[in-house]
């Protein structure tokens, strides 16, 4: 059985970037509610914030160090699996990756010691300014990596010269058309990502009857948060849709599954698309919506397929992928303003509303993984849009070597995200430890209900 080469070298170029990119969208937005912890506590000196704080801080630093291994091999892939697109278009993506490592992460990781052991080494301001500045790192990691890759999906401020590209004006790579849409898409939904993860955790702490009032402020803040970045999240997305439908015209027509150009065109909510037929088998439609949605108008104009033929992506896995986004996304809206509303006129969630907040933990990911797609998938069959085809910047590399990393690479990271859940609910599971770390830092005594969690004062060797 032969196996293409380039297709492999894409599938595990995929796998690579899907794994990665679970890591920065948790530690991203992680990192704002690290800031609002501090800020809590600092504004209140109650130390259920700083309990809050030392645990969540624990949970960023094992997500951030992922994050960074993880990047370390994507870079790795450029060169060893698309060496051509280094070639051809090094002298931009290159100063790009450059600015990310020297701007965003050693910024991160100077000051994320400060963080994990500098509490009772530095002043509460130092260490405040010491969360922001990690926060900002992040956000300027994010910051690089999206332009680079928005230039690659909308390319401009760029020369040719000797069949290389070099920029002729860094403003204009850095903040191309698709940027600014997709670095606000992008930030909102590391902290929709985050809000999940947070409050799934939380109430998982709930349901298994280890937590303390400390984890109920924590659960609010996150529901409250996720009702907010929900509709904001959809806002910015029709933003987004515009944008791209005015320079990528072809990934548009792939989401929606619209294979004629034509005024009016109606939204496909579900069907079977059909590239070989040119067609949408079992389509659910509703009459011009779609035109409506992208274009804002009843008979807006919709690029169909067909005018993209040799030079459009891959149309199911589009079509799929931004349905799963988009319902994913609905989904979360749907709950967190349910919970927003029972913890408004109850004040607490009942447990109904907590198995499903517990089922929603990684449900980010999911939302993201499926944009993500439709993102990179939906470029196809360019690695720059227009400029530079895929398929002519891939290594050369034999079926054989490109299968065995595949099935290596698989592995190990089944094995990480495995281990890396198994190490969140294990910490979530030991409040006691947690609540004596807290004690061992010399606040004010903690409150009664606290102790109601925890054993720490039933050992008289525990007293101090």
């Amino acid at each position: 059985m032969e196996f293409d080469p380039f297709l492999l070298s894409r599938i595990q170029f995929a796998l690579n970037i899907s794994f990665h990119i679970l890591f920065p969208t948790i530690s991203i937005g992680l990192a704002y509610f690290l800031v609002f912890f501090r800020i809590r506590f600092t504004q209140t000196q109650d130390p259920h914030w700083e309990f809050i704080y030392a645990f969540w801080v624990k949970v960023f630093a094992l997500t951030f160090a992922l994050g960074v291994v993880t990047g370390i091999v994507m870079s790795f892939q450029f060169g060893t699996n698309w060496p051509g697109f280094m070639e051809k278009a090094g002298n931009i993506a290159g100063p790009l990756l450059g600015y990310e490592v020297l701007t965003a992460f050693f910024l991160e990781a100077s000051f994320l010691g400060i963080m994990l052991f500098g509490k009772s080494r530095v002043s509460n301001r130092l260490h405040l300014a010491s969360t922001i500045i990690v926060a900002v790192g992040t956000t300027l990691s994010a910051f690089w990596i999206l332009s680079l890759n928005s230039w690659m999906q909308t390319p401009t401020g760029y020369i040719y010269e000797d069949g290389v590209m070099i920029a002729e004006s860094w403003s204009a790579v850095i903040f191309n058309p698709s940027f600014p849409y997709r670095f606000a898409h992008m930030m909102v939904a590391c902290m929709l990502t985050a809000s999940f993860f947070v409050a799934g955790v939380s109430a998982w702490r709930t349901l298994k009857g280890v937590d303390g009032p400390a984890t109920k402020k924590v659960l609010r803040v996150a529901v409250f948060a996720a009702a907010v970045l929900t509709p904001t999240q959809v806002l910015i997305g029709d933003l987004h849709g515009l944008n791209t439908l005015k320079h990528q015209p072809a990934k548009v027509a792939a989401m929606e599954g619209v294979w004629e150009t034509q005024n009016g065109a109606a939204l496909t909510l579900f069907g079977f698309p059909d590239e070989e037929a040119r067609t949408t088998n079992a389509a659910v439609k509703v009459p011009k919506l779609a035109s409506f949605i992208l274009t804002h108008e009843w008979d807006g104009e919709i690029k169909g397929l067909n005018d993209f033929i040799g030079e459009h992506p891959p149309v199911a896995p589009v079509f799929w992928s931004f349905r799963i986004m988009v319902g994913v996304g609905m989904l979360m809206l749907l709950v967190a303003w349910a919970c927003s509303w029972q913890f408004w006129r109850k004040g607490q969630l009942n447990r109904l509303s907590l198995t499903i907040l517990f089922t929603m933990t990684f449900s980010g990911w999911v939302a993201v993984l499926a944009g993500w797609y439709v993102t990179e998938i939906g470029r196809q069959p360019w690695m720059v849009s227009g400029l530079i085809r895929t398929v002519e910047v891939v290594a050369d590399h034999p079926p054989g070597t490109l299968l065995t990393t595949l099935v290596a690479y698989f592995a190990m990271y089944a094995f990480l995200l495995i281990s890396y859940i198994g190490a969140i609910f294990y910490l979530s599971s030991k409040p006691a430890q947690s609540l004596l770390r807290m004690h061992n830092y010399g606040l004010p005594g903690m409150h009664p209900e606290d102790r109601a969690y925890s054993p720490i004062d039933a050992n008289p060797a525990n007293s101090k």
